[in-house]
């Protein structure tokens, strides 16, 4: 059996890792952030190679998968992250001349990638979106300024590339002069940012579709909602539960349709409490953060894309387990205090999720490494925090 090559090895790595290793397959994991990676020392790895970043050092990232060929061409070469997606993406020719390639081009990814593209051809087939507006200038930031409603959103165009600079996905401001003081932080970073309005509703509003898309069908379909966010609101997601969401599938067609993508994607909506509709957020073109939920409940995402790429065994949907919970505890747990004291929620509602059910992000008593990594990490994050107070 040919190997799988695990591009980034964090939760979504560690999650690829696991659902394919428990299939027999050979994982080789290919890793670059040692502080945060963790799936690398998961006992499914046969073999892990530690690479340079794909975003800040792409050329030499690609010379070192070119150079692995003679060890594992012909395998399956799997970004899970958007920062190697971006750049197998872009390179994918290159590439495919030596493994087989787990992801679309880069004219079909872009479309994904930049979420300005994202939403302007949302717009143009009919799938609801938020109120958005796109500046290219400080005199487009004080125009818009007037005409969007507060508090709003400050978001980026490239969100991976925004997270790695300023630590979060998107910024919520409160008034003009915040936005002004965001755009300017984006501006001076070289990003492009959205002015975008905060779509009513709590965590629990939001919902993936997810599919395996081939020949513009959908072959496998599964849905699950958002029960929490780390950080709440704006964060990424860190409880979620199966459940049949019948609303999110057409559109989440439609626009994967639109886009001409193939493979497996992960499109998140949201459902905005002032009208029932559920608006688009985005579509992550790699497996995502719950993928083992998916797994758990009879659809093993990672091992159809495996078999199909590589044997030709086309995907069909079957049934799957619903009221089965997804948690990354690691991260749920420091937000809790502020769900109580600030969010007023209930201790049914917080631990519900932890009495049901459920399914870890991490933890595994049969594949602790990754776990003690992830703690070990957590630890020494937390005394350099420490040492730069004092």
């Amino acid at each position: 059996m040919k190997p799988a090559i695990v591009l980034g090895t964090h939760t979504m790595g560690l999650a690829v890792i696991r659902s394919l290793g428990m299939m027999g397959v050979p994982v080789v994991a290919v890793y670059y952030d040692r502080h945060k990676d963790m799936g690398y020392v998961s006992k499914y790895v046969k073999c892990s190679i530690y690479a340079p970043h794909p975003e800040r050092e792409e050329k030499k990232f690609l010379e070192l998968l070119l150079g692995c060929a003679s060890r594992f061409g012909g395998g399956l070469l799997m970004p899970v992250s958007d920062e190697t997606l971006v750049a197998v993406s872009r390179h994918r020719d290159l590439l495919a001349s030596c493994y087989i390639v787990a992801c679309a081009e880069w004219e079909v990814t872009r479309r994904l990638i930049d979420k300005k593209y994202s939403y302007a051809l949302a717009e143009s087939i009919g799938v609801a979106v938020p109120k958005t507006l796109i500046p290219t200038s400080m005199a487009d930031v004080e125009c818009y300024g007037k005409a969007i409603e507060y508090p709003c959103l400050v978001k980026p165009c490239h969100s991976h590339l925004f997270f790695s600079r300023f630590g979060r996905k998107m910024i919520p401001v409160e008034n003009f002069k915040q936005m002004v003081s965001v755009y300017q932080q984006a501006v001076n970073a070289g990003m492009d940012v959205m002015l975008q309005e905060i779509i009513p509703g709590d965590d629990t509003h939001v919902v993936n579709y997810n599919s395996y898309f081939w020949d513009d069908k959908p072959l496998v379909e599964f849905t699950a909602q958002h029960l929490r966010k780390a950080p709440p609101e704006f964060g990424s997601p860190c409880i979620a539960v199966s459940k049949q969401i019948p609303e999110v599938i057409e559109p989440g067609r439609r626009i994967l349709h639109a886009m001409g993508f193939y493979g497996y994607s992960c499109t998140e909506f949201k459902k905005d409490s002032r009208d029932g509709v559920y608006k688009l957020m985005e579509v992550n073109g790699r497996h995502n953060l719950s993928t083992l939920l998916a797994v758990n409940c009879g659809i093993n995402f990672p091992w159809l894309h495996y078999r199909h790429l590589m044997d030709g065994i086309v995907p069909e949907q079957t049934e799957f387990l619903e009221n089965l919970y997804w948690v990354d505890t690691e991260r749920d747990l420091p937000c809790i205090p502020k769900r109580i004291f600030r969010q007023r929620e209930s201790f049914t509602q917080i631990f519900e999720p932890y009495i049901h059910q459920h399914i870890s992000a991490v933890y595994d008593l049969h594949d602790l490494k990754p776990f003690i990594k992830r703690y070990i990490d957590f630890g020494n994050h937390a005394v350099k925090h420490l040492l730069k107070l004092e």
